[in-house]
């Protein structure tokens, strides 16, 4: 991140969990407009629990949480979504029985009547790919194209910040590292903050900025994407030593060849 990169996400020593008990502990997570940071760690980790502390479904324990340098921690979680954020969950991310356009509509439910046309047209413009598709239903969709539309429905309300909650599950290798590299890409382009939550390291640190390691609900390791890229034993704190570096450098043309 820059000096000139404007912080949108500014998460400040978050403890978060379900009651009394926390499961994030005293995490700190930054991300800029235009930058995408990845939050990275095994099943278990935390992650959900800070993704949930971060759009408002979790109260935070303790710490802070601030959006475009104002306060939310003690928002609602509707509040946060009128703030700027947007999220799209692992599963359940579009509407299967209704067309393309649809579930772009739905996503504009926030959007006054004349101007949800214009904000398709928006996301068209983002997304040529998926104009020709706008009659099919979702449910008829390859997984990267269904992907493609769950991205597009939440960028209908135009939030600065994205948080991506494991895009690439169940997506083949070649399709995984399209998603990463042309679509959500594609999103920071745009100028919006992107928070990914991703298991497929090796392919979101070719497209992130930075990246944060969480372990048993706390940040253990941080730093840009090529500091990270070039840490031998990444693959021993949350996967198994060797578990990232046999993906180390897959990009969209290496994953082509192992489909």
């Amino acid at each position: 991140m820059s000096a000139s990169s404007a912080v949108f996400l500014d998460v400040e020593g978050a403890s978060a969990g379900y009651g009394k008990v926390p499961v994030v502990k005293e995490a700190s997570v930054r991300v800029a407009l235009g930058e995408i940071v990845l939050v990275m760690g095994p099943n278990g980790a935390g992650k959900s629990t800070l993704v949930k502390a971060i759009t408002g479904q979790l109260p935070l324990l303790a710490g802070r949480i601030s959006l475009d340098a104002v306060d939310v921690t003690r928002w609602r979680e509707e509040d946060r979504v009128a703030a700027g954020i947007g999220y799209v969950p692992q599963t359940r991310d579009v509407f299967a029985p209704l067309t393309v356009l649809e579930n772009l509509q739905m996503g504009a439910y926030r959007t006054r009547g004349r101007e949800v046309g214009a904000r398709v047209d928006e996301v068209f413009a983002l997304f040529p790919a998926l104009a020709p598709l706008k009659r099919r239903t979702a449910k008829t969709l390859s997984g990267g194209e269904r992907k493609m539309v769950a991205i597009a429905r939440a960028l209908m309300a135009d939030p600065k910040l994205l948080i991506l909650d494991e895009p690439t599950s169940n997506l083949a290798p070649l399709i995984a590292a399209t998603v990463l590299e042309k679509i959500v890409a594609r999103v920071a382009d745009s100028g919006r903050a992107v928070l990914l939550i991703e298991q497929r390291v090796a392919l979101a640190l070719v497209v992130a900025s930075r990246g944060y390691v969480l372990t048993d609900g706390r940040v253990r390791l941080e730093g840009t994407a090529e500091e990270l890229r070039t840490k031998h034993d990444l693959g021993a704190w949350f996967l198994g030593r060797g578990g990232v570096e046999i993906a180390q450098g897959e990009t969209a043309e290496t994953a082509e060849r192992s489909a």
